[in-house]
């Protein structure tokens, strides 16, 4: 069933035993996994079926820190969320993205690769995934990886008719959660805005946020502000250890042979570091995107190199002769470490029309991201030359120490962070059932309760960790 308001939905009369806040991958995802188990859940998604600026105006905010996108662009407040924007870049999290890292602090989760990957074949079914082919080492040091490429699934549109003729699932659209109240050991009921004024209190046995990656952590810390702890009893980590990845143009590549590596329909292969390069050079992990340079592009090159390293330049030069396609861009896109004062804060002075304060996001890169792409591209460069498989060429902004530059892509997008998963209260704020600690019945999904983020983009361990939690509410709730 699909409600185009609140009013609608209340006329219905329906008694969810599930409310889920949010309508992008994990909420809907966990939505039709408690479905299937014969569960009721009533999805509230703030935004309309269509994308509007009246709606997408609630997201407006300030960043504080490194140059960021505008955080009403970054994500979509609409029937399938940010998922309407998403490439469909997928990836799992690698197994080593999971364990600690002993030289970068608050690394490591209480689950491991292991936990989630009885759910991937349900994955590879709802992002409409063929089989990911195992890594290829091509030194100790560097390995190829396969990033597929989806048909970059909108969940509102994919899923639209399942949700209009399911009878346990209503999705209601333009209702949005202003607070959550709590008695600090269970929610009571989630306080509605609707149609530009409250509407009421709608009341579950079990609530699941699943508003993103910023909005999840503003939610959270609203409701517990108003509540007075009644939401969050520990909330020393709230809204903290936020993260992204980092994206720039790094260099260039002379290759050998452009065949050498296997590359996707868009000419483009991929490679990461083993996780003993990561340990021996203590950086963190990363992904290199080579991108063919078009012929015009690689004799500029080679024009360029013959000043400053005329010996790489005749090497250059000869493949050029030998090979149309030689040249390479290399894109990195890198994992940031988990650092408390990366945050996402309630401003004290902008509230939204429903009275809601704007995020205040704080996000610098530290020491450590900029010795992970440089230490990085120099070891793709090592590996290059001693396999003789081509010549790398670091821009000069990152051997200089020169600052990142501000028009390039910036980032992922990828939201990480702000109510991550673990054990420790003091670090953490869902245990690893994504239940917020010392909260009965409130959990917490999406990319918000990541630990650390690896290289890849997040959507496929997103919904990964979102049939996981579907599952064991179904279970829980059964029991």
């Amino acid at each position: 069933m699909i409600f185009d308001s609140y009013e609608a939905f209340e006329a219905a009369a329906l008694a969810p035993k599930v409310v889920v806040i949010g309508s992008g991958p994990a909420g809907i995802t966990i939505a039709r996994k408690l479905a299937a188990a014969g569960i009721t859940v009533a999805i509230l998604e703030a935004g309309g079926r269509e994308y509007s600026d009246e709606s997408q105006d609630f997201y407006r905010g300030r960043t504080v820190g490194d140059p960021y996108f505008d955080l009403d662009i970054t994500r979509l407040r609409y029937m399938g969320g940010s998922s309407n924007h998403w490439a469909g870049w997928c990836r799992v999290l690698d197994a080593h993205d999971f364990q600690p890292k002993a030289w970068a602090p608050d690394t490591g989760w209480p689950i491991e690769r292991k936990d989630i990957e009885p759910f991937l074949s349900e994955v590879h079914d709802i992002l409409e995934l063929p089989e990911f082919r195992a890594d290829v080492p091509i030194s100790d040091d560097m390995r190829w990886v396969q990033l597929i490429k989806s048909p970059a699934v909108r969940f509102g549109e994919k899923y639209a008719d399942e949700l209009a003729n399911s009878q346990n699932i209503a999705l209601v659209l333009n209702t949005s959660v202003t607070e959550l109240a709590g008695d600090g050991s269970k929610i009571t009921g989630t306080r509605i805005w609707s149609n530009g004024r409250q509407a009421g209190l709608l009341q579950a046995d079990y609530f699941v946020v699943c508003a993103g990656g910023l909005e999840n952590s503003r939610l959270l810390l609203w409701s517990n502000q108003t509540s007075n702890g009644g939401v969050v009893p520990h909330t020393e980590a709230l809204g903290k250890y936020w993260m992204e990845h980092p994206t720039f143009e790094g260099g260039n590549a002379i290759l050998a042979d452009y065949d050498e590596f296997e590359v996707d329909a868009a000419n483009e292969a991929f490679f990461s570091p083993s996780p003993a390069a990561m340990e021996r050079l203590e950086i963190m992990n990363f992904g290199i995107r080579l991108i063919e340079t078009p012929y015009p592009g690689a004799k500029r090159l080679i024009a360029d190199l013959a000043c400053s390293a005329p010996d790489l330049a005749e090497w250059a030069a000869v493949k050029l002769g030998q090979h149309l396609r030689c040249a390479a861009q290399l894109y990195v896109a890198w994992e940031q470490a988990p650092r408390a004062d990366n945050r996402i804060e309630l401003s004290a002075t902008d509230m939204d029309q429903a009275g809601v304060p704007r995020i205040e996001l704080h996000w610098k890169k530290s020491d450590l991201e900029r010795r992970t792409i440089l230490e990085g591209l120099r070891l793709f460069g090592r590996t290059m030359a001693e396999k003789n498989l081509g010549r790398v060429r670091i821009d000069d902004w990152l051997t200089s120490g020169a600052d990142y530059p501000t028009n390039q892509e910036l980032a992922g997008h990828h939201h990480m962070g702000g109510t991550r998963m673990g054990t420790d209260v003091a670090r953490s704020v869902v245990d690893a059932d994504c239940k917020v600690h010392a909260m009965a019945n409130l959990y917490v999904g999406g990319s918000s309760v990541f630990c650390t983020s690896g290289e890849c983009n997040p959507t496929t361990t997103i919904t990964a960790l979102a049939c996981r939690l579907g599952d064991h509410l179904a279970r829980k709730i059964a029991a």
